[in-house]
């Protein structure tokens, strides 16, 4: 076991494979703690820290559970239902999309209908200047509160632990990696949850921005499982240049507000 670890501190291509898990890694935790931060938010203000932290402990146990498993894990992959139905051939000589189902499509798939229901739901609860009885609303009972958001924050820990540790193994074969990376994700989540969070509280459109991540990471989930592999890259760089218009339209609404409060220098 020394041995191997030693070898593996020494190998350049491990230590690659490391650093680039990581980094995916992280973006997926980032999309676990949007919807974390979002959930906790709608609880009174006493309670977020520790659903956070308990959502996040989940996200961490299973991760954890699933590296244990890992042979099963892979094995989701096997067709479990077939359709029959394909999609016209595109040019790489893959089909535009399939209904050959493994357990890990029919899980992406799940997990991104209810990504798609729950987005669209707190949309329309944020424009909706109509009084809802959300079992997430502020006015509800407080221990109903705890309980839905902490429920419906382990059914997406579920979710994006497959995603996250299905990654894993599509990027190295070494379980000490996948381990070390898992934990350094979610230390990054730790640290930034409570940040993160006051931040969308203190942005209500930084809100609206965070739920319509939220509807396309579903959507993309749902392709995934019906086999259309969309670039990563391109979903990533998609968010990072709205949230790079949403930073500029901040400042500029912090540059307006100061210059509505400043004093008039020809006063």
């Amino acid at each position: 076991m020394f041995d191997y670890l030693a070898g593996l501190l020494s190998d350049p291509a491990a230590w690659a494979a490391l650093v680039t898990l990581v980094v995916m890694e992280v973006v997926l935790g980032i999309d676990n703690l949007i919807f974390i931060s979002i959930l906790s938010n709608k609880l009174p203000e006493h309670q977020r820290q520790r659903v956070r932290r308990i959502g996040i402990g989940l996200a961490l146990i299973m991760r954890l559970a699933l590296l244990s498993i890992i042979a099963w894990l892979v094995g989701l992959t096997a067709t479990v239902v077939d359709l029959g139905i394909v999609g016209p051939v595109g040019e790489h000589g893959e089909p535009a999309f399939e209904t050959a189902f493994s357990w890990k499509d029919l899980i992406l798939i799940a997990g991104g209908l209810f990504l798609v229901w729950k987005a669209t739901k707190e949309i329309h609860h944020t424009v909706d200047p109509t009084p809802t009885h959300d079992v997430l609303d502020k006015k509800a009972v407080v221990i109903n509160n705890a309980g839905a958001a902490i429920f419906q924050i382990i059914l997406l820990d579920l979710v994006f632990s497959i995603d996250s540790i299905l990654t894993a193994i599509g990027m190295t074969d070494h379980l000490p990696i996948m381990v070390v990376a898992v934990l350094a994700a979610i230390a990054v989540m730790l640290l930034a949850a409570d940040p993160l969070a006051d931040f969308i509280a203190k942005n209500p459109t930084v809100v609206m921005l965070a739920l319509g991540f939220l509807l396309m990471i579903g959507m993309v989930l749902i392709a995934d499982g019906f086999g259309v592999h969309v670039p990563k890259g391109y979903i990533y760089a998609a968010m990072a240049f709205s949230a790079l218009v949403e930073g500029l339209n901040m400042l500029s609404r912090r540059s307006a507000a100061k210059r509505a409060t400043a004093p008039d220098p020809h006063i």
